[in-house]
């Protein structure tokens, strides 16, 4: 028995310690995912004021690139994040979602691009081929500003038909409230459920009574009625004359 709990107590004992095991391990990763993620949004803010001054400070190629990558990173984020935030309330924006990952794709792409070209030293080769890179961040952005105004118009129209549904239903509720001349049903009183009576059959007109004053009218007079004579009866025996 001293062996059996020995053993039972190791087997939980090593239960726990896989347990914990595994916990931390799940805790260490979630803050690594938030590290990483926290340090992708600084340097994401860091890159996007880089871009604005260079934009802004910089005149020719460089602030020409700079605008580029600007105004393709402001389109896809400001989709991104309308599109994310949509398909919690309309499951049909998933394929929505769909199109704009493949678009984040020749987004990512164009963005890489243009880094690239920021560290280019030939200046003219870059001025060459800016034109092109104008088209095709236009074309882009375009395609995403698309995406996020019909999914932002598709949740403007479902919230005013669900307005116009409510104030159709406040306003018959309105009406009920203000019709005080009627009762309502739960103050009106208690009427005992009646039974419905049998029609009983018609009676025979009764004879006007004679008035208290009016003196008494002789019966009648009429031969009395035999008496009706009965089998068992016994018939009565003639007296004896003397």
């Amino acid at each position: 028995m001293e062996a059996a709990f020995i053993i039972v107590a190791l087997v939980l004992l090593f239960a726990f310690l896989g347990l914990g095991v595994y916990v931390t391990t799940k805790v260490v990763k979630a803050a690594a995912r938030g590290v990483d993620r926290t340090i992708t949004q600084a340097r994401r803010t860091v890159e996007d004021t880089t871009l604005k001054a260079r934009s802004f400070g910089q005149v020719g190629v460089p602030g020409a690139l700079a605008t580029l990558r600007l105004d393709l990173r402001n389109s896809m984020r400001a989709t991104q994040q309308a599109l994310y935030e949509g398909v919690q309330a309309d499951a049909s924006l998933k394929e929505s979602i769909g199109l704009f990952e493949r678009l984040s794709a020749h987004g990512h792409e164009l963005d890489d691009e243009l880094k690239r070209l920021e560290a280019e030293p030939d200046r003219q080769r870059i001025a060459a081929v800016l034109p092109e890179l104008r088209e095709r961040t236009a074309r882009i952005t375009q395609a995403s500003d698309s995406l996020r105004w019909a999914a932002r118009d598709r949740a403007r129209r479902f919230a005013e038909d669900d307005l116009s549904h409510l104030s159709a239903q406040i306003d018959v509720e309105s009406g009920a409230l203000r019709d005080w001349y009627r009762a309502p049903a739960d103050d009106l009183p208690y009427a005992a459920p009646t039974t419905p009576t049998p029609p009983t059959a018609p009676t025979a007109p009764t004879a006007p009574t004679a008035p208290m004053w009016n003196t008494p009218q002789p019966a009648a007079l009429s031969e009395p009625t035999p008496t009706p004579q009965y089998p068992w009866q016994k018939t009565r025996r003639p007296e004896a004359t003397t």
